[in-house]
């Protein structure tokens, strides 16, 4: 016989894994939430470090560790999601949000989250339903999504393991720069990252930053195709113009962009 679940831990699982009202605004909220806290990241590197700062860091810490409970609430596998990277990125974020004299310095790590939201076959069918664009060019913005990203995470890197010797690097404009030189492989000289350290890091920009271009000019430029799970082979990519499943041959019913 099935306890009853508590009535919190009922209302999480409904805001984050249904499909109601409520939940979708929620998830939709929560990206919402997630853009405002890169951009405060990038802002306050700008500014002193001052009292109003550091308290800012804190509200802002509470919210992502509501928002952290409330998402383990809602697992019916709560340690499983706990010891996910992407949750322990989370936690290792909020921990620097919530101790002032740590000044956020891990909480560029929150964009790990981004990640594993566009890895949500829920959420990549809700903004696939709700998105007419976002439905025709999922790759692209997909892959776009995922360079941009990599970016952030790097330049919050550069910044937080430069700025306190380097003066080269004062702020994230500086540390985006050197990022930008560095993925491009145009490397200007200007600004460099010195000792081992330093060039290690360079090298890892380098390397995955040509990797993640070169996967969004394959979604860029390769033909369109649709999205369909063929009912035989589960294949899911098909030309628009389909009849026929190039795997197995199963006769396809795709739907009209219209319908």
């Amino acid at each position: 016989m099935q306890h009853a679940l508590p009535a919190d831990r009922k209302l999480f699982r409904e805001l984050y894994f249904r499909e109601t009202a409520r939940a979708v605004r929620y998830r939709y909220a929560l990206l919402v939430l997630d853009a405002l806290t890169l951009v405060f990241i990038i802002a306050t590197s700008f500014i002193e470090r001052t009292t109003a700062v550091e308290v800012a860091d804190t509200v802002l810490g509470l919210v992502l560790l509501a928002e952290f409970y409330a998402r383990l609430r809602a697992n019916p596998r709560p340690w499983h999601e706990l010891v996910h990277p992407a949750s322990l990125a989370d936690a290792v974020a909020i921990i620097c949000f919530l101790i002032p004299a740590l000044g956020a310095a891990a909480g560029f790590l929150r964009a790990l989250r981004v990640l594993r939201l566009l890895r949500s076959p829920r959420l990549l069918n809700r903004l696939a339903r709700d998105f007419p664009g976002f439905r025709s060019n999922q790759d692209t913005v997909v892959a776009g999504t995922d360079l941009l990203v990599f970016i952030f995470i790097m330049t919050g890197l550069v910044y937080e393991t430069q700025y306190r010797f380097n003066p080269q690097i004062a702020d994230y404009a500086d540390a985006l720069y050197f990022t930008i030189t560095a993925l491009t492989t145009t490397g200007f000289g200007d600004i460099t990252l010195p000792g081992r350290t330093g060039r290690l890091l360079s090298v890892i920009i380098m390397f995955c930053g040509v990797t993640l271009f070169l996967r969004l000019a394959q979604a860029l430029f390769r033909p369109a195709k649709v999205r369909y799970p063929c009912p035989t082979c589960g294949l899911q990519r098909h030309e628009p113009d389909a009849v026929h499943c190039k795997a197995c041959g199963q006769i396809l019913n795709i739907p009209d962009e219209d319908s």
